[in-house]
């Protein structure tokens, strides 16, 4: 619903997702904020700034698998993690740092469209659990082959990063690099769901028989979502890489995957904005919880060193179900409502 006297007299300005002037404006001045942050935010402001944008881009590929193709998925962070190990190898002989990114994410979609398979035959709660072996599977891998290959427990150490030329070793580089593959990927996002492989995934997600019947292969459709979602988490292992340059099982978990689950569904299934508020949101209340922990541990030292973890857990299950219970449709879909509300005002028939 656009404000009035905003009309258009072609499809393609019908289609447009930025459909008017302070939209534009809007959009433009937060790019700029976020490009020129290294310059005038705190060393601590712009790791937490790269940790999210690196997180937003896993999200938005399980919001492409969950939240548009409606196929549970909770293996994303195993995607991650293989996609991670596969760009740790890359650069590790010498590849530029973008290369390495993709030959991560076709790793982790390699990876990704095995499980997406298995969602051809089974749906709800067996395809998570199956989506959980993926975790289990990448665990036991990485442990158990040879130690020369992917470093075993130790995992891999990475000594440099750069792209054309430009060295990755500064939080400012590995910032403005997160924040241009961030955008790339989100603008891919949105052109996936809007083209007719958006379609398909929302007719299977709505109706998996009806959507067979009007002619979309079903099976190639679930998998197809797998693929997308582990080719994006696979770029986000990638980008971890070139953040720490280190990589190594224990930071790829199953709480990780339910880490990213929450920031879907608090910034609102099926929608690519959202996705990025949920993380926003997300990462800024752990933060939150960090910094507060070594205070609250020195008011009363009985607590414990554990509290700062304890209170993670606590977090997460009381977003989740606090969302679930006043708002199971987001962020977003209030974000909606008020956008409608105010343009309507102040004839709300």
């Amino acid at each position: 619903m656009d404000p009035s006297g905003i009309f258009f007299t072609s499809h393609a300005g019908d289609r447009s997702l930025i459909r008017t002037r302070p939209q534009w404006a809007c959009l433009i001045a937060l790019l700029f904020v976020l490009a020129t942050a290294p310059w005038w935010a705190s060393d601590r402001w712009v790791s937490i700034g790269y940790t999210t944008f690196i997180t937003a881009v896993a999200v938005i590929g399980l919001q492409i698998c969950t939240g548009y193709a409606g196929q549970i998925n909770l293996g994303q962070s195993a995607f991650m993690g293989v996609g991670a190990y596969g760009a740790a190898l890359a650069m590790s002989a010498g590849w530029d740092a973008l290369a390495a990114l993709l030959i991560g994410g076709m790793g982790a979609a390699l990876f990704g469209v095995m499980f997406g398979l298995t969602a051809a035959r089974i749906k709800g709660f067996y395809l998570a659990l199956t989506t959980i072996a993926a975790q289990a599977l990448f665990h036991f891998l990485v442990l158990n082959l040879p130690q020369a290959w992917l470093g075993g427990a130790g995992g891999l150490h990475v000594e440099s990063a750069t792209t054309f030329g430009i060295s990755l070793n500064n939080d400012r580089a590995i910032y403005w690099f997160s924040f241009i593959v961030l955008v790339v990927m989100t603008a891919g996002a949105f052109g996936i769901v809007r083209s007719r492989h958006g379609r398909s995934f929302e007719a299977v997600r709505d109706d998996d028989v009806a959507a067979g019947m009007m002619g979309i292969p079903v099976a190639a459709t679930k998998a197809r979502a797998f693929l997308v979602s582990a080719f994006y988490a696979g770029v986000a292992g990638g980008l971890w890489v070139v953040a720490l340059r280190h990589v190594s099982v224990e930071q790829f978990t199953l709480f990780n995957a339910i880490w990213m689950i929450a920031m879907m569904i608090v910034g609102g299934l099926g929608s690519i904005v959202g996705a990025l508020i949920g993380t926003v949101l997300i990462q800024l209340a752990r933060e939150g919880v960090t910094s507060l922990g070594p205070s609250v541990i020195q008011w009363v030292p009985a607590v414990g060193q554990d509290f700062v973890f304890a209170a993670m857990n606590v977090l997460l299950g009381t977003v989740i179900i606090l969302f679930l219970l006043f708002e199971p449709k987001g962020v977003m879909h209030r974000i909606n409502i008020s956008k409608k509300a105010y343009r309507l005002w102040p004839f709300p028939y």
